[in-house]
């Protein structure tokens, strides 16, 4: 392993690789300093401390191992920009903050070679990945690399990113904004767009609108990602069962059903798709088949997240699975990991009869699974 901050003599770094070699040694010098006391403190009166206060040396310590943990992840990720990679520290980085967002955000904001505040207002003041950064992953990153970038990227710059490459790139699914548009709150939602706005100039209804081609998915998912649902505990028996009974030969309504899915919040929802199951003796998302994909799926990740994202999760690991397939493991395990994970493994355990951890430790290998193991949890 070749350090972060040195290079084999007669061999010259790029600008890019010296840029980020400077500043983690810049960063580290300075985390240190912060976490270093002061040089002539003044002596404090004797006195016992407050009990619901923590003790100075406490209060250090804390400081002191929270500056050598960002000074080791920016080492890190500064290797990623080819001098070398601690794939160790990025994983152990990993397990000690998982389920801690605001570490990462630390992080983004301490180390600009990766990472810049948003220019545009409207980007929500998030800490976007650096442009010439991501040029240079498309050509270099491996699946672990990947899975480091999107795991520290904030997620509105995330989720953007991924819709983007579902409009624009070929073979991407638009599956994935089904995914986005139904599984994230309202907020996070809005945040996507926001990041998405900032990220492209333009609007992410705009590029749905313009780019998918099929009129009844266009309607779906223009709709969709157009959503801001209400998100409280709040579900009207009366609507869902009117709503579940016209949507019974919903195949020639299309936009009834695009509404719906589309305006509903996702209790409401999950009780019409319950009526519906005993008016009818089948789950709604039959009622499409192959005809309607985006239908069919918008279905599947409204009424069972957990269920939705095992069954992305279990495709990955399928014989004969594409390239595309196999990036959804990554996708979903970042982008879960602080949200629903728990119940993401009771659901695979639930319906195919392993545990989540075991399929994952059978199906990948090297750092990469350390680091999806690492994320989903034990």
């Amino acid at each position: 392993m070749v350090d972060a901050c040195v290079r084999p003599s007669g061999i010259k770094a790029s600008p890019m690789q010296q840029f980020l070699a400077a500043q983690a040694s810049s960063n580290g010098s300075t985390a240190a300093a912060a976490a270093a006391p002061p040089a002539s403190a003044s002596p404090l009166r004797s006195r016992p401390p407050r009990r619901e206060q923590p003790s100075q040396t406490t209060v250090k310590d804390k400081e002191a191992t929270m500056a050598d943990e960002h000074q080791e992840l920016t080492k890190a990720f500064s290797g990623m920009g080819g001098l070398g990679v601690e794939e160790t520290a990025l994983v152990s980085a990993l397990g000690r903050w998982r389920k801690q967002p605001e570490k990462r955000a630390q992080f983004r904001r301490g180390f600009p070679g990766f990472f810049t505040p948003a220019a545009a207002a409207g980007a929500g003041a998030i800490e976007r990945c650096s442009d010439d950064y991501v040029s240079h992953l498309k050509t270099e990153f491996a699946r672990f690399k990947s899975l480091m970038v999107l795991w520290a990227m904030h997620p509105w710059e995330r989720d953007a990113r991924w819709a983007h490459r579902a409009l624009h790139k070929k073979h991407h699914p638009a599956s994935v904004l089904v995914e986005l548009a139904c599984t994230r709150t309202a907020d996070e939602l809005l945040g996507a767009r926001r990041a998405y706005h900032a990220l492209y100039h333009r609007s992410l209804e705009e590029d749905v609108a313009y780019r998918v081609k099929d009129a009844d998915a266009n309607r779906l998912l223009v709709g969709l990602v157009s959503a801001y649902r209400y998100e409280g505990p709040r579900v009207d028996e009366g609507l869902a069962r009117e709503e579940a009974a016209a949507l019974a030969g919903a195949k020639a309504q299309s936009e009834l059903v695009a509404r719906v899915l589309a305006t509903r919040s996702k209790p409401q929802l999950r009780a019409t798709f319950r009526l519906y199951r005993e008016l009818h003796g089948k789950p709604l998302e039959e009622e499409f088949g192959g005809e309607a994909p985006c239908l069919r799926e918008a279905v599947r990740c409204l009424e069972s997240p957990a269920r939705y994202f095992g069954e992305v999760i279990d495709g990955a690991f399928k014989e004969g699975a594409d390239k595309q397939a196999k990036a959804a493991l990554t996708r979903v395990v970042v982008s879960r990991s602080d949200a629903d994970m728990e119940e993401i493994k009771d659901a695979y355990l639930k319906h195919h009869g392993a545990k989540l951890v075991d399929a994952v430790a059978k199906n990948t290998h090297g750092h990469y699974r350390d680091a999806l193991l690492a994320m989903i949890g034990k």
